[in-house]
């Protein structure tokens, strides 16, 4: 008889819940309302395409859902749990791209190195590159390798933050928000960071907190969002 631990490594059951995921995630979506802040986001954004979306792990579950005709690509890390999350991507028309970065947030060293390139080659063809900005297992300590992208490809990063009225929030080392239906959902984007192509140790070490800063600004507004009416609700 097959053990659990077997089953969750067979491709054919990373599949089908990967795509279970994605259709729950599609439904939530459907069911929620949306608040966009600002909410000329897209407008505002559509000279700066290609660029990078930084957010943060363990809130980033409803990213793909941003994408309107734009074409996206996400940086999916190659652990087990990877593979759930790649067949869902892909399921809601997100390409994945595989990789992940060291734990200085490094995403041009180790394994990363292929990602790295495939990325700054994907933002040379025109998509749009999403990833989270954390330092792995470190939730909301951005590391450089977002950083070291922006000064490879000239891009700018973007801060986005996305929140729902009903979720579960897990206690796992991201806090990881699990998206519940029949919510409101807000989509926050801050002002991007640009990483000039000659930024030293000095100045990259300086963007990294900036947009550190601003995916805190942002997050915080996404959730100021969509609980204060249940706060006001409450109140009667």
């Amino acid at each position: 008889m097959l053990s659990s631990r077997r089953l969750a490594q067979s491709p054919a059951v990373q599949k089908m819940i990967g795509l279970a995921v994605a259709e729950y995630l599609r439904f939530t979506w459907l069911t929620s309302r949306l608040t966009l802040e600002p909410a000329d986001f897209y407008e505002r954004i559509a000279p700066d395409q290609p660029f990078i979306i930084a957010m943060w792990h363990g809130q980033h579950f409803m990213t793909p859902f941003i994408r309107r005709e734009h074409r996206v690509k996400v940086l999916i890390s190659r652990h087990r749990d990877g593979e759930i999350n790649a067949y869902a991507a892909d399921r809601l028309g997100v390409i994945p791209v595989r990789g992940s970065g060291d734990h200085g947030g490094r995403y041009d060293l180790k394994g990363g190195v292929a990602a790295f390139k495939t990325m700054l080659t994907a933002l040379g063809e025109g998509y749009n590159m999403a990833l989270t900005a954390d330092v792995p297992k470190v939730a909301r300590i951005a590391g450089l390798g977002i950083v070291l992208l922006g000064r490879a490809s000239g891009r700018p990063i973007y801060p986005v933050a996305m929140a729902t009225s009903r979720r579960i929030v897990l206690h796992n080392w991201d806090r990881s928000a699990v998206n519940l239906p029949f919510s409101r959902i807000a989509i926050v984007a801050g002002e991007p960071v640009a990483v000039a192509a000659d930024a030293d140790d000095a100045g990259m070490e300086r963007c990294r907190a900036v947009l550190q800063s601003r995916l805190a600004e942002v997050t915080e507004s996404a959730y100021e969002i969509v609980d204060r009416k249940d706060r006001h609700a409450d109140r009667g």
